[in-house]
């Protein structure tokens, strides 16, 4: 039995008065008429009285304990349901011989959804974190190149034919880079508010990989890797915004040909049917990523120890925009790696 329950609580008071109301007649009765108990009436009159004070005593304290109880839980269930339910919608509490269950549950489960949101909170404000530092740590390599050979070129080393050239294309390199981080960095904001529109069109998504191998050809020559496709005549025909597609490739390959290891290194591109969808991979046999790192690659910024080395720069955001693009597609990107063996990336596009 649970005495938190009005209803119960009434019963159980109810009995203990019936029961000392019942004592004490019996007792009043038989000390002052000895043989009146062998009397129906007696038992009539002993019965009827303690059903009433019974009755009477449920009923005074069920109404009071509920009115009681309904007041206080009326607060809680405004605080729970000013966050769940309309401004608009009344609050109407029903009286329940299970409400102290019900809002004993309604709480728990309040508390559970708070808690819940409490941590991810916290993550954002990590997240917000590491992303300010993040920033200020990319920001500041290219500025602090741009200050410096001012500062060279003020000093004297604007007359020195030696170094003025030199220092000033260095300059605009720097500038380059934050001008390349700025842009990055807008376009996914308008990825994020969706301010950029897709225009969906059909293309051969075989067709346009073979065009970015091509584009990235010198690059990966310079890097020593070999590009390839797995069958490069077919015909493969995708939905899908062809110019941001050819921007995720580019992002992909790209970080493919940055992170390549050994004499051997190799990215190659392969297509596989999905039933209504076509998924388009990209494997390396490079550094590869640790799986702790694996959850956060397409965070803004993020890279892992192994990426922040000095000869494989970046700006940390490609595979940011690629995560982005591929959500405004409706589609899926993801990534599996061995530290030692490679990466692979793959994403899927609708079928043509």
């Amino acid at each position: 039995m649970k005495f938190y329950d009005p209803r119960n609580l009434s019963t159980l008071n109810a009995f203990i008065i019936t029961g000392a109301y019942s004592l004490l007649f019996i007792i009043s009765v038989g000390l002052l008429f000895p043989q009146p108990f062998t009397h129906f009436y007696t038992f009539l009159a002993l019965f009827l009285s303690a059903s009433l004070i019974f009755l009477i005593s449920f009923s005074i304290f069920r109404y009071t304990l509920e009115r009681f109880i309904y007041s206080k839980i009326r607060l809680i269930y405004k605080s729970i349901h000013s966050v769940k339910r309309d401004k608009k919608e009344k609050l109407f509490i029903k009286p329940d011989k299970n409400i102290i269950d019900k809002v004993q549950k309604e709480v728990e489960n309040w508390e559970a959804d708070k808690q819940g949101e409490i941590e991810r909170l916290k993550q954002l404000e990590q997240y917000r974190r590491d992303f300010i530092g993040n920033v200020s740590h990319e920001l500041k390599t290219p500025l602090f190149n741009v200050q410096g050979y001012v500062s060279t070129l003020l000093d004297g080393g604007l007359e020195d034919p030696a170094i003025n050239r030199e220092y000033l294309k260095r300059t605009e390199k720097s500038v380059e880079r934050l001008i390349r981080i700025i842009e990055d960095l807008d376009e996914i904001a308008q990825l994020d508010s969706g301010q950029i529109g897709l225009t969906i069109t059909r293309f051969d998504i075989v067709a346009l990989v073979r065009e970015m191998v091509e584009m990235l050809e010198l690059k990966a020559t310079k890097h020593q890797v070999t590009l390839s496709i797995t069958d490069p005549g077919k015909v493969i025909p995708v939905e899908g915004d062809k110019d941001k597609i050819r921007q995720v490739l580019t992002n992909i390959i790209d970080n493919s040909i940055r992170y390549a290891s050994g004499e051997e290194a190799r990215t190659k591109i392969g297509f596989f049917d999905m039933d209504e969808y076509i998924l388009t991979e990209i494997t390396d046999n490079g550094i590869g990523i640790a799986q702790d790192d694996l959850p956060r690659v397409f965070e803004r910024f993020y890279r892992t120890d192994r990426g922040r080395a000095a000869t494989r720069k970046g700006k940390g955001l490609g595979l940011a925009i690629v995560k982005h693009i591929m959500e405004a597609h409706h589609q899926t990107v993801n990534v599996r790696s061995t530290i030692g063996v490679g990466t692979t990336f793959g994403f899927t596009l609708k079928k043509a």
